[in-house]
């Protein structure tokens, strides 16, 4: 298995990173802003009579790296939203549309290690720092003692809040004598409680979401998610962030395996208004907001262009989402053809619209004579989808089957000879784009592709209206599949009433949930699912809550020979109870 051995490899390294951690300074952590609100929830409960895990039971199903927002967002959970990380985290990898896919692929490079070894000191440093040591650690050594109690209060509850369950027994005997080991040495107790935190941060327990399973008792010889691992799913898929005080004591009684309680939860949690992180997080991957570390645009053909048009483009984006999906429960078909924006300063420039506003963002409605309306008219696709100097109708076409539909256009054949295109430099992108569309060899991909391109064509690679291109007047109609259309509002409606688009989504939903492509004894339940969105009339939440109620989401495969954990008598289940 990849994952396995990538995690059994890090697991190595980051036992060798614990002991350097103690002896080197840190590597130096480059600046980026967050890329999703940082707002903590309720951590999990800590009770005064806790005890760890005696071992694991299960086995271990799938590991999914942490994303950088769920990285920051569990952090913040732990020790507090001001707890501040500056860093800049390794790319993710994306695979079938979806880094929450390609995150169960992945391990962690050295370089990598050397960053995630600067944040957890980084943290460490703050957690124990005057302004906060005595609010996060929450107890103090008492005096004429070293302070071995508060130390193995505090490790418990971090352990809690940072890996998403209970130690277990061995997990914390191990941060407990690298906190002693450092305590005896110095005699310094907050310099232990730092290197036994640290210890902890570089856990690939931590680092990685690692879903465990059992057996299901519902279904012979089928298997399930354990209770914390199936808080956890729900908890990143709904909200981005760990399982909050009331679902993780779901977990810990193993309540959340009741179907009604289960439901009462996903309920809760879709009303808090966390669940607008987790619909940022999830159209940031879906729409492959990572582009944006890349964007640069020709300075003298695109004066407007700017980081702040690029930062905004970006947060109108989310925030036009979030606002129709969430706040106004609106029916995500729409997102095609509202005429409704979320605009700053910078980006009124790019729309060329007055920005009267004295506040940084302002709710706008394009007018109907406009050709603005919906995600594809705004600066983040047009940008992200073209070139540094020009448009680029094939980008946009493919970017757009890929991302709403789900159809994957595959690359151009190594001998495709360009050079026919490359000469055309007057007329239009469409002369230009002639010769694909009729060439045999490429007619296949850019028959499916250039049509949608097209009709986007009266923006510019910036996303600026124009209406001629070389001197020559645009032409915007498209014909795809023997269905015509011309320009951007013709192609948000036939993306709006497209069969594929809302199917597309609820297939992206299920994989980003459950870290894995959907396989084709799936395809009757995307069916299914698909069928109670349209008849929730294709409203988020509705899809969220049936998605999450349904018992298959929190299924696991058959465990691999050999990695089976028998419980050892006498120890408590995956829900923290005795048995």
């Amino acid at each position: 298995m990849r994952a396995r051995t990538a995690y059994s490899g890090l697991a190595a390294a980051v036992a060798l990173a614990a002991i350097v951690s103690c002896t080197t300074p840190a590597p130096a952590v480059s600046s980026v802003d967050s890329a999703t609100p940082v707002v903590a929830t309720a951590p999990p409960e800590f009770r005064g009579d806790y005890e760890p895990l005696v071992r694991h039971t299960g086995y271990v199903s799938a590991y999914r790296r942490l994303t950088e927002s769920q990285y920051r967002h569990v952090v913040a959970d732990a020790f507090g939203s001001d707890i501040v990380i500056n860093a800049r985290f390794e790319p993710e990898r994306r695979e079938d549309g979806l880094q929450a896919v390609g995150s169960a692929q992945l391990s962690v490079t050295t370089s990598g290690l050397e960053q995630y070894l600067a944040v957890a000191r980084s943290v460490a440093d703050q957690v124990v720092d005057d302004k906060r040591r005595d609010k996060v650690i929450g107890c103090k050594p008492v005096a004429g003692s070293n302070g071995e109690a508060c130390a193995d209060t505090f490790l418990k509850k971090a352990g809690l809040q940072l890996f998403r369950r209970p130690l277990t027994a061995d997990e914390l005997a191990g941060f407990k004598s690298v906190w002693k080991e450092t305590s005896d040495k110095s005699g310094d107790f907050n310099k232990a409680i730092n290197l036994s935190l640290i210890s902890m941060m570089m856990s690939p327990e931590f680092m990685f979401r690692v879903e465990r399973a059992e057996a299901d008792p519902a279904r012979s010889g089928a298997f399930r998610l354990d209770a914390y691992a199936k808080a956890m799913r729900l908890s990143f898929t709904l909200w981005d962030a760990p399982p909050d005080a009331e679902l993780a004591a779901a977990a810990r009684s193993g309540a959340i395996h009741d179907p009604a309680i289960l439901k009462k939860q996903i309920d809760r949690m879709l009303a808090s208004s966390q669940v607008e992180n987790g619909v940022r997080a999830f159209f940031t991957d879906m729409l492959q907001f990572e582009a944006f570390d890349t964007l640069s645009k020709d300075a003298a053909t695109y004066p407007n262009f700017s980081q702040a048009v690029a930062d905004g483009a970006r947060e109108e984006t989310l925030k036009f989402l979030a606002d129709h999906l969430v706040t106004k429960a609106g029916d995500y078909r729409d997102i095609f053809t509202s005429r409704d924006a979320i605009i700053n300063r910078a980006l009124a420039s790019v729309y060329d619209v007055p920005y009267p506003s004295s506040d940084p963002w302002t709710h706008v409605t394009f007018p109907e004579k406009s050709e603005r309306a919906g995600v594809l008219t705004q600066v983040t696709f047009l940008s992200l989808f073209a070139h540094p100097g020009s448009s680029s109708p094939t980008i946009r076409g493919v970017k757009l089957n890929e991302m709403f539909a789900c159809i994957a256009i595959p690359p151009p054949p190594a001998d495709v000879d360009f050079s026919k295109v490359q000469a055309l430099e007057k007329g239009t992108v469409r002369t230009r784009l002639l010769d694909h569309m009729t060439n045999k060899g490429c007619s296949g991909c850019h028959m499916i592709s250039d049509p949608p391109g097209l009709a986007l064509e009266r923006f510019d690679g910036l996303g600026q209206f124009r209406v001629s291109e070389n001197g020559a007047p645009i032409d915007v109609s498209a014909d795809l599949g023997g269905r015509k259309f011309a320009g951007s509002l013709g192609l948000g409606q036939y993306m709006h009433d497209d069969p594929a688009v809302p199917v597309c989504l609820v297939r992206r939903a299920m994989s980003y949930g459950e870290g894995h492509s959907p396989t084709s004894a799936e395809s009757k339940r995307i069916a299914d699912q698909t069928s109670a969105f349209a008849a929730a009339g294709y409203r988020w939440a509705p899809l969220m809550r049936t998605m999450l109620s349904d018992p298959q989401f929190y299924s696991a495969p058959a465990p691999e020979a050999g990695r089976v954990q028998v419980a050892e008598s006498g120890s408590r289940d995956s829900s923290g109870e005795g048995r």
